[in-house]
């Protein structure tokens, strides 16, 4: 009988040890600690802006931090490839884009990382139209008219790009594949000198983000012809697309979309493209992005995925057809 009376102590003991433990033990609601977004760019670019803006309502909404950690370098190659290798504990995620997880893979012999393995796809967040633009005084007023300009001129007129690999040098490549044309790229070290040659005449074409050339098109400096997206932009509505301008299957976007470590619990994925999706419905941050000329996603995580995968498929024919290699 004493036995079993101090069994029962004993137990009665142990239990109330349990029960004043405190819980730090035990699994807590996410996020329990800061959260870092690695942007694979220098800051102040298109990724960083959107990540910074993402990230401050996310920080808000979690009641914890969220740190931007710019990681630029190799076209997006090297901060995209510290955040593959990041603990898949939803702690460490990547503001992505059309150039790291689709260009890269066929631009760069070795990546340090698998656009579409090595991680899991959180949220498609926006797309921006890139905008095809041409100096004033070439004689043409639309792209059908380009286009037999350049038919008429084979090897003539030169496009100008941020450098080679860069979306507006694809850009010029997916025109004079699906138009038949031969045109000349020219590489720059950046968008800038692009742009600048192009308003002096240097260049007779490019392809830039709607959000740097849209001011410039209004201002008469370029001239604008035509939307790269599959639909008008709210931003330049009487801009017709590319291919009501005559150029069927011409279409590109500079999408940007969240991206965590492949291994990433379903979970915490699932809480992750929740919140980002109750973010970019607030209504300050549809109007700065469409400000912006960007077009908010309401794409799932699965259709996320299935549209990453395309883009790999759809620009490594491109690349490999025209023969670009990164520099």
């Amino acid at each position: 009988m004493r036995l079993k009376i101090f069994r029962l102590v004993a137990l009665c003991s142990v239990l109330t040890a349990v029960g004043a433990m405190p819980l730090t033990g035990y699994a807590q609601p996410y996020p329990a600690k800061p959260v870092r977004i690695i942007v694979a760019f220098p800051p102040g670019t298109g990724v960083d802006i959107l990540a910074r803006l993402v990230g401050q309502k996310l920080g808000e909404r979690w009641s914890q931090p969220v740190v931007i950690d710019n990681r630029p370098g190799a076209g997006g190659s090297i901060g995209t490839g510290v955040a593959a290798k990041s603990p898949a504990d939803g702690y460490t995620i990547t503001m992505g884009n059309l150039g790291t997880h689709a260009l890269n893979a066929s631009l760069y012999k070795q990546l340090p990382y698998h656009p579409i393995d090595d991680f899991a796809a959180i949220a498609h967040v926006a797309d921006v139209p890139m905008m095809m633009v041409v100096h004033p005084a070439l004689p043409v007023k639309n792209v059908r008219e380009f286009v037999a300009l350049a038919k008429a001129q084979p090897a003539a007129l030169n496009y100008g790009s941020a450098g080679v690999g860069a979306v507006g040098h694809l850009s010029g490549e997916l025109l004079a594949n699906l138009a038949g044309i031969r045109i000349v790229h020219i590489a720059y070290k950046g968008n800038q000198q692009a742009l600048t040659d192009l308003m002096v005449g240097q260049v007779q074409l490019a392809f830039g983000n709607l959000l740097s050339y849209l001011p410039h098109a209004k201002s008469g400096r370029v001239k604008g012809l035509a939307v790269s997206t599959s639909q008008r932009s709210p931003s330049a509505p009487d801009l017709p697309t590319m291919i009501e301008a005559g150029v069927p299957g011409y279409e590109v976007a500079q999408w940007y979309g969240v991206f965590a470590p492949a291994r990433t619990s379903g979970g915490i994925a699932e809480k992750l493209h929740a919140d980002i999706a109750a973010t970019l419905k607030a209504p300050d941050v549809r109007e700065r992005l469409a400000n912006d000329g960007a077009a908010v996603s309401s794409a799932s995580r699965e259709q996320f995925a299935v549209m990453v995968k395309k883009e790999n498929e759809r620009w490594r024919d491109v690349i490999r057809r025209a023969n670009i290699q990164s520099q």
